[in-house]
């Protein structure tokens, strides 16, 4: 939240599973690439993103791994008992200091070891301030309540969490998504930097709190279970700043920021002219978000092998650009752009995407931008990522210059062999 020293324009707070990313419909991830690009397009500049799980921190890294994920500006795990911020994921520890308060652990174990309903979730899914199990939903009422006195008997004050028609989750009672929430809008007013707008996004009964936060647009994605629902119709029905899309997942959270027009909603992927789309300001970052996304369906055959298109990129290019290659090797911009003729649809029918992080845009002197970012690309199950810096001068007619583009690869990316990346 530090990279904002104003108030952030929107805050969009997210559940994860069967939210942002769908498990079910979804093998090339297309709803969450629409829009991982408009967020980088329009919304990263100026405003915060906030992914809200109940997946523990081991396992929502193990998530980033198998889905083209953003990075957002905090992390919040395990139903909201842990929060850490940026790229780094730094922890939050006063929040750990109040999730430990009246929690004892042992005794949440000792307890709910003498309900045979329970089923203890996998180590990987505990955490110290989660309990976590299995129960048949016909059960859950009743061992809910039953638990509750036990803990408070002992001492503990709690909460109990059902969701997901299956997951029992035992946290302390200042936990909870809607609680972690609450905790960010207090810490972002100390700041001076309370948000102009939020939107929590869920599909289960754990994002119920969520939506019980002051002030906040809230959108149900249209594949939203069932106890999420109840909810809903039992406790929000009149709240005209909470909907239930009728898209599922990212596409829900898309058509939310359309319907209380918190924002544009047109992901740079739904628009199929990319090189004519202009844009009514200077927008460095937009023109590093439209470039890859020409550059992946180039590389997909989605756009026609025409020279114009060539012509058009190259003529963006200063004539002495240079790209600095991964690999450290120098080349002429335009000879770059030049060499992509070759692989016009060289990715047809392999799986192949392309998606930008992090992109961010410094003005250095007048007329004058660096544009920072994680540049990705996936065939198949295979990934790989360039650290990008991209400088822009503006032209006096309007419009922008590359005048040259440095990569080099991200740790974990590193390639044996890195002739098969172009730019």
């Amino acid at each position: 939240m530090e990279r904002l020293t104003s108030p952030p324009r929107l805050m969009i707070v997210s559940d994860l599973d069967d939210t942002m990313v769908d498990h079910h419909n979804e093998p090339e991830n297309l709803s969450l690439l629409r829009f991982n690009s408009l967020w980088e397009d329009a919304f990263r500049r100026d405003s915060l993103l906030v992914f809200s799980t109940g997946r523990t921190l081991p396992m929502y890294k193990k998530l980033r791994k198998e889905r083209p994920l953003l990075t957002p500006d905090v992390i919040i795990t395990s139903v909201g008992t842990e929060i850490a911020y940026g790229k780094s994921m730094v922890t939050d520890d006063t929040w750990v200091d109040i999730m430990n308060n009246k929690w004892d652990r042992r005794i949440v174990e000792e307890e709910t070891s003498k309900f045979p309903e329970l089923t203890l979730q996998r180590e990987c899914d505990q955490r110290p301030n989660k309990v976590s199990f299995f129960i048949d939903k016909s059960k859950a009422k009743e061992v809910t309540k039953e638990l509750y006195q036990r803990l408070e008997k002992r001492g503990l004050e709690i909460k109990i969490i059902f969701s997901g028609g299956k997951a029992l989750d035992v946290l302390p009672k200042g936990g909870g998504k809607g609680q972690a929430l609450a905790y960010l809008l207090n810490k972002l007013r100390a700041e001076g930097k309370l948000r102009v707008n939020t939107l929590v996004c869920g599909d289960s009964g754990n994002d119920t709190e969520l939506f019980t936060v002051p002030n906040v647009y809230g959108v149900m994605v249209s594949n939203s279970q069932e106890e999420l629902l109840e909810w809903y119709e039992e406790n929000a029905k009149d709240n005209a700043k909470i909907i239930h899309a009728s898209e599922r997942c990212a596409g829900g959270i898309l058509e939310a920021l359309g319907h209380f027009k918190l924002g544009p909603n047109l992901s740079p992927r739904d628009v199929s002219g990319l090189l004519e789309c202009k844009v009514d300001n200077v927008n460095p970052g937009h023109e590093v978000v439209k470039f890859f996304l020409f550059y992946e369906r180039w590389r997909r055959g989605e756009v026609e092998s025409c020279e114009a298109y060539i012509a058009s990129l190259k003529a963006s290019c200063h004539p002495g650009g240079v790209f600095v290659h991964p690999s450290g090797a120098e080349k002429s911009l335009r000879d770059t752009i030049d060499e992509l003729k070759k692989y016009h649809g060289d990715k047809k029918d392999k799986k192949f995407r392309v998606w930008t992080d992090q992109v961010l845009a410094t003005p250095t002197t007048p007329g004058t931008w660096i544009v920072k970012l994680d540049k990705w690309e996936q065939t198949g199950n295979e990934r790989k990522c360039c650290i990008t810096t991209v400088k822009f001068t503006s032209k006096e007619i309007g419009g922008l210059v590359w005048e040259n583009v440095q990569q080099t690869w991200l740790e974990e990316s590193e390639m044996k062999d890195d002739s098969t990346w172009i730019i």
